[in-house]
């Protein structure tokens, strides 16, 4: 039997976690473009965000289950790898068919339609993600689990930067249409960047499938046995103290993804109609922005444990929160599109730090034999910040904000500002971690 984890090296982490880079190239493209699409399909822009509810009620519900049933599956596949395939097809599918939406409509309307693909997007997404998060915890020693998802976050950067570009590349640098050609459609430029994203994102699964093996479950328990001292399920201390960083944390990052685009065409191209060429080009635009703060996420990421060794997983993760809440205030003050850059500085360091600080202090804390069922009832703590927000920023929006989107940005900030205050009162278990 194993008696401890044997250290892996930077490329054998890397090939585990290279899923996860077609996991976010399809994630981006959601990300990026659902709202525009939505609103191209009829969506008014006050009910944005009850659709995005569909994401995180999904999420909320699939990722506690395929954990709890990943903790107990071992077959030819092993583990994890069974859910990143079905996963990964699933999604594939949903991203063919979203901006189709139009030519599926029957008797019911486009939108609704489109809804319901960013549901059964979101859904799939959810089956292949949550396992590579516990995959991570499974593989390797207490003392590599920053570097472990830090590495994931690397590649989350990398697939969210080339996802949120696409559409931007394929219609400026490859000739593709940015005209939808009638009202209601989806330009070529964007729906190809759809098709790409599914073909991506099999194909990185299934090198993280064959490049990748697990450890039985007897091999694993023996290697975490001093973990394994009863089998009930005890919530570990710090997964509650991490819930109100989370909470604050998502609040932030749903309401900037459902309202920066509207928010940037208001703002810098002054129009509100969906329909018309600037606020494609806005569109556009935010695509390119996002992909700017994925792309920071993804340099920061192999510095975090560096940083997270000088000053703690808990300062680190403090300090690039509050960053990206400044960053998002700024939008109140940018008036140039190009000035729009910086803030995605700041942000793409909050965002590096979200993807790995918060799992990374609470992996050590987690039974092996449990890594998946908390993971996903960890999960809980994204989707619930993303359905408060989505129940209840469209109507601030439209009574408190004066219809100006703008002002849910000004909100993400605050929130953000909030989460970095809150992760400072966190006490978390100290672990020499090995360096790089």
């Amino acid at each position: 039997m194993m008696k401890s984890k044997p250290r892996l090296s930077f490329w054998q982490i890397w090939n585990m976690s290279f899923g996860f880079l077609g996991i976010q190239f399809g994630f981006a493209l959601q990300n990026g473009n659902a709202s525009r699409i939505l609103m191209t399909f009829g969506a008014d822009v006050h009910h944005l965000s009850w659709f995005w509810l569909v994401a995180p009620i999904t999420g909320m519900i699939i990722q506690p289950i395929i954990g709890y049933m990943s903790d107990r599956t071992w077959n030819r596949l092993g583990r994890r790898r069974p859910y990143f395939l079905v996963g990964a097809i699933l999604t594939s599918i949903a991203l063919v068919l979203m901006p189709n939406a139009p030519h599926l409509a029957g008797y019911i309307a486009p939108m609704f339609i489109g809804g319901g693909l960013l549901m059964i997007m979101d859904a799939s997404i959810n089956i292949s993600m949550e396992p590579f998060r516990a995959l991570v915890a499974d593989k390797l020693p207490e003392e590599q689990h920053t570097l472990g998802f830090s590495v994931q976050t690397l590649l989350i950067g990398i697939g969210a930067v080339v996802g949120s570009w696409l559409p931007y590349m394929l219609g400026n640098w490859f000739g593709f249409s940015k005209d939808a050609g009638s009202q209601g459609l989806v330009p070529d430029n964007v729906a190809y960047s759809f098709y790409f994203g599914a073909f991506v994102l099999v194909s990185t699964i299934l090198w993280t499938i064959f490049t990748t093996n697990e450890y039985p479950p007897e091999e694993l328990g023996a290697a975490d046995e001093a973990t394994e001292k009863t089998g009930k399920l005890t919530i570990p201390p710090i997964m509650i103290k991490l819930l109100l960083v989370q909470f604050f944390s998502w609040f932030a990052l749903f309401s900037m993804w459902v309202y920066t685009t509207p928010a940037v065409a208001l703002k810098i191209w002054g129009t509100a109609d969906p329909h018309s060429a600037a606020f494609q080009e806005a569109g556009d635009w935010v695509g390119i922005l996002f992909g700017i703060y994925n792309g920071i996420s993804a340099v920061i990421a192999l510095a975090l444990p560096f940083v997270a060794r000088r000053f703690s997983k808990k300062v680190t993760h403090a300090m690039a929160l509050a960053l990206g809440g400044l960053s998002l205030l700024s939008f109140l003050v940018i008036e140039n599109s190009s000035l729009l850059i910086l803030p995605m500085i700041g942000i793409g360091i909050a965002w590096g730090s979200i993807l790995a600080m918060p799992y990374a202090m609470l992996a050590s804390s987690i039974p092996a034999n449990k890594m998946g069922v908390f993971m996903g009832l960890f999960n809980m703590s994204i989707t619930i910040p993303q359905i408060v927000s989505g129940v209840f920023s469209g109507l601030i929006l439209q009574y408190l904000f004066n219809d100006n989107p703008l002002l849910c940005l000004v909100m993400a900030g605050i929130s953000m500002l909030l989460a970095a205050v809150s992760a400072l009162f966190i006490k978390e278990k100290v672990v020499d971690e090995a360096a790089l």
